[in-house]
């Protein structure tokens, strides 16, 4: 694919990630119905995703978490230090954790539904991780520092640490700020914890980005955050509220993207 291609094509999903039927595309992504090898009756479609979040696949890989919280360190330290490729690699990692997102916190194998599947945010994720893939041939991601107020940046990399983090004891659900839960927690492999870090690369970076992915991005972070904010203080507040408030970052960071229009 030649430069003249691609610059087409990229000018091409700008624009088409600007359009109110593009959002609404997304919206109505999260209409399609949960997929269950055994079947479910439809009326129980809230709690199937519920079964299906709870015992998902990425629960049984303990023995990897470490691994996805040192490779995202390392790659931000490249890009921190301007180390040439940085870009690309650090492209090439996030559209690989959307992948490991989707069918990881989406897919489950239970005794009684059998596979099963949630496959409005499988779907959404998948689009995602390709929005950064594509990036890896567009190269709008320059990851060259770009003059910020210092406000923003104290703001945006505290709620991206918080996020990768992510303070709360696995089994009481209460605060926890041990440190070595920033190399070995269930974080790294997780939409909602790492969203907030990627976002906030591209924001310190604007407008030397890709603002198609950073749309993107954004936009998928909002509607996961929409609904973990009413799962964690609306319908379960005495239980979840801490993980309620380490899922704030996901929801301003997300905000904070959609809110930035192209900049020359």
């Amino acid at each position: 694919m030649n430069a003249k291609n691609i610059e087409k094509i990229q000018e091409r999903l700008e624009i088409a990630t600007r359009k109110w039927w593009f959002y609404l595309l997304f919206v109505l992504m999260q209409l399609i119905p949960s997929f269950t090898s055994k079947g479910y009756d439809p009326s129980k479609m809230g709690e199937i995703i519920g079964i299906i979040l709870q015992n998902a696949i990425v629960s049984s890989l303990e023995a990897l978490y470490p691994i996805f919280k040192i490779i995202p360190i390392i790659l931000v330290a490249l890009i921190v230090l301007r180390r040439r490729g940085g870009s690309r690699w650090f492209n090439i990692y996030v559209g690989t954790s959307y992948v490991l997102f989707a069918f990881l916190q989406h897919v489950a194998i239970t005794e009684e539904y059998g596979l099963s599947i949630v496959l409005s945010n499988l779907i959404m994720l998948i689009v995602v991780a390709a929005f950064w893939f594509w990036d890896v041939f567009a190269q709008k991601n320059d990851f060259v520092p770009v003059e910020q107020p210092r406000w923003k940046h104290l703001v945006i990399i505290s709620l991206a640490f918080l996020a990768f983090w992510y303070p709360l004891n696995p089994y009481t659900f209460t605060p926890d700020f041990n440190p070595i839960y920033i190399f070995t927690n269930v974080a790294g492999l997780t939409f909602c914890m790492m969203t907030p870090v990627y976002l906030a690369i591209l924001i310190l970076h604007y407008p030397r980005i890709n603002m198609a992915t950073l749309r993107v991005t954004g936009l998928a972070g909002i509607i996961i955050a929409f609904y973990n904010i009413l799962l964690n203080f609306l319908m379960y507040p005495e239980l979840l509220w801490w993980n309620g408030v380490l899922h704030i970052p996901l929801l301003m960071t997300s905000g904070s993207a959609l809110s930035l229009k192209k900049r020359i």
